[in-house]
């Protein structure tokens, strides 16, 4: 039987309702067409004015854009352990490109923390810290906010303005502005980094309070329960996994933050970073980025095997 003899006959309305739809599908993918071609035609202008007013023309530039990867080898591959564990190099000359011994933190006569080792837990140190504090705050905050939870709107709509103010400035800006006032270290990106913290994880927190069933809430509003009981028995158990989930990931995302943080005088790893490479050091350059590297594949494999323990085994298994 042939195509068109199965194709049931339509009416005169539907031949109609057809051609209609046939005219709109055109008319949708002209327009995409043209939204299209006019964004190329956006996106090719502005490269080209951002090429004329680039005074190193970038485009001329391209060809050489490889050419910073050639500062990164080593003079000898063994160096770049050396410098991870502060050992001294043959190739030592007095320069500082190969004072790896200089910066160990010795705890006793013979035994010492590598420099590098050290900077990595200050940056730890900083996101573990405002991690902690960032989620206590945006806990206390996203109860406040949730609108199932808080019917006023002289409470909510503050509230959640005042999350949206703490997370519109990224880490580093909110970091310039406490490390002017505060001066160098890393008390200043303890407080950048929580400050973002606060906003974003109130936000993540908040909306998954609103999603919660609110049955419990109910019962527990029916024998005459108070605000912070409904909160703690009725809301908190069913949220705190997703709550943890959050958090952890959100100590990943400030390990990241802490150490861009530390590239302009927040502490921690990122300033010897920026050093290193500034000054073509290329042993050094690459012990902190394979240390970092390290480091970041740790504490996500760290944060899947906790958000387990916590939630349990069972929360990841495939329903048959």
């Amino acid at each position: 039987m042939s195509l068109s003899a199965r194709l049931p006959v339509l009416s005169e309305r539907g031949a109609i309702v057809e051609q209609h739809w046939n005219a709109l599908a055109r008319t949708r993918r002209l327009y995409t067409l043209m939204g299209v071609l006019v964004l190329l035609v956006a996106l090719s202008g502005s490269l080209w004015f951002a090429n004329e007013t680039n005074s190193g023309k970038f485009f001329n530039r391209l060809p050489h854009v490889l050419d910073f990867t050639e500062t990164l080898i080593p003079r000898d591959g063994m160096d770049v352990w050396r410098a991870l564990f502060d050992l001294p190099s043959p190739y030592d000359d007095g320069s500082l490109k190969y004072n790896y011994t200089e910066g160990r933190l010795y705890i006793t006569h013979d035994l010492y923390i590598p420099k590098y080792f050290y900077k990595m837990l200050e940056t730890l140190n900083i996101a573990i810290v405002s991690t902690l504090l960032g989620g206590l705050l945006g806990f206390a905050l996203s109860f406040m906010a949730a609108r199932n939870m808080m019917s006023s709107r002289l409470i909510r709509w503050p509230v959640r303005r005042f999350m949206e103010i703490l997370r519109a400035f990224p880490e580093v800006v909110i970091a310039g502005f406490c490390l002017a006032i505060l001066s160098l270290g890393p008390i200043p990106a303890m407080i950048a980094v929580s400050v973002h913290t606060i906003g974003a994880l109130g936000k993540l927190f908040f909306e998954v309070v609103e999603n919660a069933d609110m049955k419990p809430d109910e019962g527990l509003r029916a024998v005459g329960a108070t605000w912070l009981e409904r909160v703690w028995f009725g809301i908190v158990p069913q949220v705190m996994p997703n709550f943890i989930s959050y958090a952890l990931l959100r100590m990943e995302i400030n390990v990241r933050a802490s150490t861009i943080i530390g590239a302009v005088g927040g502490g921690g790893i990122g300033e010897p970073l920026r050093l290193a490479i500034s000054q073509g050091h290329a042993a050094k350059t690459i012990a902190i980025v394979m240390l970092l590297l390290s480091t970041v594949i740790a504490v996500d494999q760290f944060s899947a095997w906790l958000r387990r323990k916590l939630v349990g085994e069972q929360a990841f298994h495939a329903v048959a």
